[in-house]
């Protein structure tokens, strides 16, 4: 396999985690076929571990039923792929922007990073976060 295929399966994986564990709710579905055993947490307000994802995304999805994601970019380098996402219904009146990061190993995910800020009223320059 090339390295350009690896890193688009890899972007797919991702891509395919996060619609169906984030859009659809498939919490247990996308852990199942898309998360290694062994899973690095970097995010400050998650465990590590498969069921520290698990607890997380759960908690977010109770706490925000009516949060709507909106992929705008995503990047693959190999086996790193972030996603860009525009969220509403979450914590800022104007919406929020998060990048999720990932680490794919054998085609699964084991490892996360993110940066997550509301998006701000004004722009000096008037072009959005996202």
């Amino acid at each position: 396999m090339t390295t350009e295929s690896l890193t688009e399966q890899n972007k797919k994986t991702v891509l395919a985690f996060y619609k169906e564990a984030h859009f659809d709710g498939d919490v247990d579905g996308a852990i199942a076929r898309y998360v290694g055993d062994t899973y690095i947490q970097h995010t400050a307000a998650a465990d590590d571990g498969v069921e520290g994802l698990r607890a997380f995304i759960n908690g977010f999805l109770t706490a925000f039923p009516n949060a709507k994601g909106d992929i705008r970019h995503v990047l693959a380098d190999g086996d790193l792929v972030a996603v860009h996402a525009y969220w509403t219904g979450l914590v800022s009146e104007n919406g929020d922007v998060g990048i999720d990061m990932f680490r794919v190993e054998n085609g699964k995910l084991v490892e996360h990073w993110d940066v997550f800020a509301p998006v701000p009223a004004t722009s000096k320059n008037g072009n959005t976060v996202y």
